[in-house]
Order: C-alpha cells, then structure tokens, then sequence
C-alpha cells in the first residue's frame, strides 16, 4: 500500500517523535474541524501495532479552554496522547495532569494538512540538538533583551525560570508539546516585564498580520496598552474578559524549525527559525502562577536577542549553530 504524505507525517509524529512502540496505547482526541487528520493518525497508529482510541468532541471556543471532564479522566488511561485539535490544548489542566501521571502527549493546535507535512518532514534530531543547546543557555539568563526594526525594545527579568527545550521527541514518561514543533522557551517572571513589542508576523487567534502591526506596550508585566489597526482592535476585544490576567507577560520563546514559514497558525509560526514570540496569558503550564483559560502568542520578526549581555540573535540571524 503505497503512503500519502499525510501518512508519512502521522507515522513520524507516532514512530519518530513519539517513540511509539507497538502494543502501546494510543489516544487520539479531535473535533469536527481537524477530523481527518485526527482518523489519519488513528488510521496509522493502528497500522504501526498500536492499541489505539480515536475520539470526537465539539472544538472549544479558545486556546486554552478546558476539554469535558470524561476525556480529561481518559487522558490519563494512555500511553500516548495526541491531540490534532482546532483549539490548543497545551495550556490546559486535563494536559497538566495526563503529563504529571507519565503520559506522552502531543498537541496540535490548529494544525493544517498543509503544517502537518511540512513541519513533520523536518530532521528532529537537528531540531532537538539546537533546540536544546539553545535551552541551556536561557536557563542559565537572568534578563532577556528584544529589540526590532519595527519598534521592539523589551527587557523581561526570567530569573531562575527554567526554560524548556519543545525539541519534538518525545520518549519520556510525561514529556509533551507541540507537533509540529522546535521552540526554546519559558515564563518570564510576573510583574517584571517592561518595554514594547511590536506583533509584525502573526498574532494567535488573529492570523497573519496585515497592515498596521499591532503594538503592544508592557509596564511591570501587563500589556497595559494595545494599538495597531482593526487586528489590534481585535485583540484588545478577545482579552477584555480575561481582566489582568489575561494581559499577563507569559512567554519568551525562539523558533528553531528551519522547515517552518510564517503561515498564520501559531503552531507553525512561532517555530519559524529567525523569529521569537511573546505570550500573553496562561503561563502555568511552563512553571509561572498565572492559570487563566487563555493563551495568545505574538511574532516578532526580525530580532535582535541578548540573554544576559549575550548575543543570541542579530536582526533575526540565530548565531548559535
């Protein structure tokens, strides 16, 4: 039987990135707008030996946004979990929890076929290499500095946050992330954020920017202040009922995926080699105090990144190999 390129991604994301072995228990949870790549992955996980559950619910209103209480409880009865979904479910509880019992879970949020066999197509051994080379270097940082042609200047205080490598193997009891993937990334501390980011790639729950980017001003760890043009509009709208939390400093992270384009889905968009992005929201899952039911991630072209007073990045060239 000759493989799609549809086929060949699920079977790396389950075989490479996974580590899946045969017998494993596999869990696949979708919606009725990632259907056909959630039954592809079902399809080949049987076909690899796998003992596998595909399972359909309605797609969540929000990054972030709780699944219903019987797949939270099913999560944690799997070896593997995968989650081809229209709204991100990385930055939920019923994640958290399904990780914290050993369970190897990947997310997939808003992921396109088009996504699926690009960003799987990558050399994940490379990927993981600088992914984490990157990731030791940030965990050593106290203080993350990002300036941009557009207007970027923004000092965010990380220290001893740990950072965390999204290297895309998963092999470990209770290691997760996103498919595709390759980021450095972490919390920034509460309150100790300050400066302007300018969002001139994309915006999570926006798209690609176009037009005026959105300009997002940062006092002691809110983004008090959000200008632009009707995407900006947009966004100010989407947090309004999220109060402060919602507007919290929640996320530094680098793009390490050299296969990866700005596409205007987050997934693959803040993995784009030569970008960093900023989060606002949700932070808990990568060790911060901030657990609200939302998470947007905005890029950054172009950058120039100093951990510490080292150079990490010059106008969006990374210069650690």
């Amino acid at each position: 039987m000759k493989l799609s390129k549809l086929d060949k991604a699920s079977v790396i994301a389950i075989r490479d990135c996974m580590g899946s072995k045969p017998g494993e228990s596999i869990l696949i949870i979708t919606d009725e707008l990632k259907r056909k790549i959630g039954y592809n992955l079902y399809k080949n996980a049987l076909r690899l030996g796998n003992e596998a559950l595909y399972i359909e619910m309605k797609s969540r209103n929000m990054h972030g946004e709780e699944p219903p209480q019987q797949i939270a409880q099913l999560m944690k009865m799997f070896d593997v979990v995968l989650c081809p979904t229209a709204k991100s479910l990385t930055h939920t509880n019923a994640r958290r929890e399904a990780s914290a019992s050993g369970v190897r879970i990947a997310t997939f949020p808003g992921i396109t076929e088009e996504i699926m066999i690009r960003g799987l197509n990558a050399d994940y051994k490379k990927i993981a290499a600088l992914t984490i080379k990157l990731t030791q270097i940030l965990d050593k940082t106290n203080i993350i500095k990002v300036t941009a042609p557009n207007g970027t200047n923004i000092e965010m205080d990380v220290t001893g946050r740990k950072a965390i490598a999204s290297k895309g193997l998963f092999h470990k009891k209770g290691e997760s992330g996103n498919l595709p993937t390759g980021e450095s990334f972490l919390a920034p501390l509460e309150g100790k954020s300050n400066g302007v980011f300018v969002v001139d790639g994309s915006m999570a729950g926006i798209g690609v920017i176009k037009g005026k980017p959105i300009t997002i001003e940062v006092k002691d760890g809110l983004a008090v202040n959000i200008s632009g043009g009707a995407q900006a509009k947009k966004l100010n709208s989407i947090l309004e009922k999220y109060g402060n939390d919602g507007r919290n400093i929640a996320e530094f992270g680098i793009g390490t995926n050299d296969k990866a384009k700005l596409s205007g889905l987050l997934l693959e968009d803040e993995k784009v080699m030569g970008t960093i992005h900023i989060a606002l929201g949700n932070n808990k899952s990568m060790g911060g105090n901030v657990n609200v039911p939302i998470h947007l991630d905005g890029v950054v072209k172009k950058p120039t990144v100093y951990f510490d007073k080292r150079l990490i990045m010059k106008n969006g060239k990374l210069l650690i190999k």
